[in-house]
Parts: structure tokens; sequence; C-alpha cells
């Protein structure tokens, strides 16, 4: 099982509301697929989307690093000695996370294939359907609470709202009105994607408990790097503190696992460089008895499919962000796993279970 050939192609797919959070707002997906073929004629798929602003991948430094570094390394290599193949590829250059995890992705789609396995049963087959949230943008509150409505009339019982742009008075605000519009019937995190400082962060938090709004955890309230910061405002409060943009590699999980900085991780392939670290990252959560939830960027249903087959596969992974594919006006993508309103089903086809593209073929 030779690796013969590895292709590349950009996409870009409108979305159907702009995405806004603390760092950036989201007009369409831009991502790189990537496809890699074997001597046997079988076909793998990957995907990275390109996230400047976390984890400093553009589309071009995507494009560059799998052709120029990552593809000359790995033509040739026999994946049927796998294990070797993701040292070679995870050693062939620093960071560059979210090229790592699209050639990753296009590799465990193969090796679960000749497995005859759908991926999620290959890495552990823990569950077989997960239970995505849906995410409310950084807006006006009454246009939040809107949102959140309609979300919850599309049957979603879990919203992650997007807080940290503005004062923290505003997003004080925002919660309340949210939690007003959609009554206590659903779970309400909050991810400031490190928009607030360590003092705001503990006073707001304090605050938002003794108004009784009900958050069910707040993820990454303070600067990715600021690991003191994070601990501190862990300890100050009762609410679950998840740690998201602190977090791309298994070195940096320990440090904030030894250092009790934060209650749970949030693992994203784009920031572990796929599914091979990501797995490390979860094992070392479970030893320490924290909780991991998977979430993803801005992507289409290709990497959203390989991130959910591996939060399925786990027990140690209890929570599940996967909305992306539902932002998106249209799909692409035939084969991966399906959605039912807030509930997503694994496929039953071995690999990622992806049939066809057609964003392949180029109908972006």
């Amino acid at each position: 099982m030779i690796i013969q050939a590895i292709e590349v192609k950009r996409i870009s797919v409108p979305l159907k509301k702009p995405f806004k959070t603390a760092l950036r707002t989201v007009h369409s997906l831009e991502s790189v697929l990537v496809k890699i073929t074997c001597d046997n004629g079988m076909v793998g798929w990957g995907e990275a989307s390109a996230t400047v602003v976390i984890t400093g991948d553009s589309i071009e430094s995507i494009e560059s690093a799998i052709m120029n570094t990552m593809r000359p390394q790995l033509i040739g290599l026999n994946l049927l000695a796998y294990e070797r193949v993701f040292q070679t590829l995870h050693q062939s250059m620093v960071g560059n996370t979210s090229a790592k995890a699209a050639v990753d992705i296009a590799l465990y789609d193969l090796i679960s294939q000749r497995a005859g396995m759908p991926l999620y049963q290959f890495l552990g087959g823990y569950r077989d359907q997960l239970e995505t949230d849906y995410t409310v943008s950084v807006n006006s509150p009454k246009e939040m609470g809107e949102d959140a409505a309609a979300y919850l009339k599309q049957g979603f019982h879990v919203l992650k709202i997007k807080v940290g742009k503005d004062n923290i008075e505003d997003d004080i605000l925002r919660i309340r009105e949210i939690r007003k519009t959609v009554g206590n019937q659903v779970k309400i995190r909050l991810d400031a994607n490190q928009g607030w400082n360590v003092k705001e962060a503990v006073q707001s938090i304090r605050k938002m408990e003794d108004m009784g709004l009900g958050i069910e955890l707040i993820e990454q309230p303070v600067k990715a790097h600021d690991l003191e910061g994070l601990k501190r405002v862990t300890d100050s409060v009762d609410t679950p503190i998840m740690a998201d943009e602190s977090v791309f590699s298994p070195a940096q999980a320990l440090q904030v696992l030894q250092n009790r900085a934060a209650d749970m991780i949030n693992i994203k392939l784009m920031k572990a460089g796929g599914i091979y670290k990501a797995q490390l990252i979860n094992q070392l959560a479970e030893e320490y008895g924290i909780p991991c939830m998977v979430g993803s960027m801005i992507e289409s249903r290709l990497a959203v499919s390989a991130a959910a087959h591996f939060a399925a596969s786990k027990k140690n992974i209890t929570r599940f962000d996967f909305d992306a594919p539902l932002m998106l006006l249209h799909d692409g993508i035939d084969g991966g796993v399906t959605y039912e309103g807030r509930l997503m089903r694994m496929p039953g086809e071995s690999g990622l279970g992806i049939r066809s593209i057609s964003l392949w073929e180029g109908e972006n």
C-alpha cells in the first residue's frame, strides 16, 4: 500500500450568515482539499481550513507545506507501516498544523479503508452518534437572542455563544438576552476566544454565576500563552473553564494538566496536526481525569467527518462542536457523517465514508 500521489485543491464556499468571533469575521469557508492515492488504487481524502488568526496557516502556506515539504517525504512510503509514515509527517517541518492535519486525515481514511472499518471503529468505536451544539455569533443582544431562538426551533439543545469582542458588560447583556429568549431548556456554553483579561474574566463569570445564567462552561477566557492567568480564572470561579487556543500539542496539554490550569480541553484537528497527535492529547487528559471536547474551525463536512470519527471513538470526549457544515450555503460532499438536526450519525462504510466530492471537480 505505497503512497503514489498527493494532490491539493483550493475551495471556497459562502456561509449562510457571517460567522463572528472576538478574533475574526468569516464570510466563506476557505480551505485546501487533499487527495492521496496509493498504488492499489485506493484514495484518501483530507482537508485543511485556513485560520490565520488561530493556527497561523494560510491557504498559500498550507499548499506549499503539503506539496513542497511533506509530499516529497511521503511519496513511496508504505502505509502498512503507518507509525513510520506519521512520524515522517510530523517530523517533516515545525508547525503548519493545519497542513499536517489534512494529510493526516487522508492517511487515516486510507488506513481504515484498508482495514475494512469505519474510521471511528478503527480508532476505538465508543459510540456511533453524537449531539452537536450550534454557535451563536457575536452581534447585538437582540440579534443574538433571535439567532438563539431560531436554533432552538431547529432542535438544538446546546448553544455555544461567542463573546469577548467588546466590553464585558455587553457580553453579559448578550448572554442575559439569550437566556431570557430560550429559557432554561437549553445548555449555554461561552467562548471568549481569548477576548478577556484575567480580572475581567473572574469578575464577569462571578457576576453571571450570581445572576443564575446557568453557564455550562467557558472556553478560553484569556490569552492563549497566559497559562498562569488561565489557572487564576479556573481557581477563582465555580463555572468549568476549558482551554482551547492554549493547547495545540501534547506538550502544551501536559502543561495545562500538570498546572490544573483548566477543567477541560478543546481538541481540534487543525491545531493538533490531525488525529495522530489528537489521540495523545486526549489520552493525557484522560489520565489526569480531565474530559475533552472536540471542535472544528470553519470546515466542510469532509474535515468535520474526520473530527467526528475521532470524537465518536473515545469515551473521554464528552462534548462535540461540529456545526460548521450546517453554516455553508452548499455542501459538495457525498458521504461522511450525516446530520439529523442536532444528531450526527457515523457512516457504515469503511474509512471516512466519503463517496465523492463535487468540490474537487470544481463546483465551489
